[in-house]
């Protein structure tokens, strides 16, 4: 008997606590080879979905933002008082950023226009400014 199957009965008073399947049983191989596909197929598809999430909040950001603030790993920004998005967790968590975007940013520096952010692009802004912080 293996070492760690003995162990386990031997710990259990000998009852067994695994059911016995035949040593070549198809559904054992149907079973393992289903979690595996299932598995693999899975992660693929969320990295996807998150380069893509990201790749719209940049675009956002670029199209609504990079006219007065620098909205990159570098760069500085076109307006004196304009902050570089780079550096926003510095001064608050980005998560704060997110009722400020649902409702319409109407602060911010003198120039800056007002404008609305739909609900489904606030997270995608929010993750791309993710990336993007210097540690």
């Amino acid at each position: 008997m293996p070492t760690i199957k003995r162990l386990l009965l031997t710990r259990h008073g000998g009852r067994r606590i695994w059911p016995k399947f035949p040593r070549n049983s198809n559904c054992t191989v149907r079973i393992i080879s289903f979690v595996v596909f299932l598995v693999l197929g899975l992660m693929p598809a969320s990295a996807t979905n998150e380069r893509s999430s990201v790749g719209s909040g940049k675009s956002f950001v670029e199209k609504n933002c990079s006219g007065c603030h620098a909205v990159g790993r570098s760069g500085k920004s076109r307006h004196p008082d304009a902050p570089v998005f780079r550096t926003l967790s510095k001064r608050y968590p980005l998560i704060n950023l997110e009722e400020s975007l649902a409702e319409g940013i109407s602060t911010g520096h003198p120039d800056m226009p007002e404008f609305q952010v739909r609900p489904n692009e606030v997270s995608r802004i929010i993750r791309y400014l993710d990336t993007i912080q210097e540690k």
